[in-house]
Order: C-alpha cells, then structure tokens, then sequence
C-alpha cells in the first residue's frame, strides 16, 4: 500500500467563527462545516463525551486542507501561551504560498494578526514572513519574486 496523499492539518482554536474568518481573509474556502459528536469521536480521538464544531477550509486550488476545530467538551486544553516562539516542540507554522505579501499582511491584521519577526528576503527568489493569528497559529506567508 502506498500513501496516496496529505489530506488535512487540523487546528485546534478556541473561537472558530474568528479562526474561519481569519483564514477566508487569507483567500480560503469554506468546504463545510459540522457539528461533530457521538462514540465515533470518542473513539477516534480517545476522549469521552467529545461535543465540537469544525470548519474545513480549502485552498483556491483545491488541495490544500486545514480543519479548524472548537471544542466545547471537553474542554481544549493549552499551557497558556498562545504566544509560543516559533522554536517550540509541535507543530511549527503552516505556509502559505501568496501574490502579495505585503496585501496580505494588512488584510490579516484586520483579524488580529501579528508580524512576529520582518519580511524578509530569500536571495533573489521570496519574500517571506511569519504572522502570529488565532489561538495563536503561526502562518508563515511566502511570496515569490523574480
């Protein structure tokens, strides 16, 4: 058997309207959207009593997926930094390919987004950035010039 693709990241936020707008600015989609519940969640993600709500967001070009999941039982859990440097041990930072960096940073900060370092320049090739946005999820930005 081989892997036949990377179908989805999934993030766990603690306000989901906010997480869906956020990433709709950015140019995502709406794919659906699902109250989630039932021994089926329980078992698959080894929680009892589990009660969310998802978002599942696609990239313009279709191939690209991030679920977006609120929990309201139980409760999500976190250490309290929601502003964790980009060294922490996990999941690092979702990138994202755009046509205007700069656009694109004024269009997220308007939903709370916050440049963690500069833009800054790859050789003669992208422009790049890391954004800190809802439940504190680093995007990085990547716009190829040249």
């Amino acid at each position: 058997m081989a892997l036949q693709r990377m179908d989805n990241v999934g993030i766990v936020v603690d306000d989901l309207d906010a997480a869906v707008a956020f990433f709709a600015e950015l140019g995502m989609e709406v794919e659906a959207r699902a109250q989630i519940e039932g021994s089926f969640a329980d078992l698959t993600v080894g929680l009892d009593g589990v009660r969310s709500e998802i978002a599942m967001m696609r990239t313009p070009d279709g191939h690209g997926k991030l679920e977006l999941a609120q929990y309201h039982a139980p409760a999500a859990l976190g250490d309290g930094s929601a502003d964790a440097p980009p060294n922490t041990l996990g999941l690092h930072r979702v990138m994202f390919a755009v046509d205007d960096i700069d656009d694109t940073i004024v269009r997220l900060r308007s939903h709370g987004a916050e440049l963690i370092g500069e833009v800054a320049q790859y050789e003669n090739v992208y422009r790049l950035c890391y954004l800190r946005g809802p439940a504190g999820i680093i995007l990085a930005l990547a716009e190829r010039i040249g």
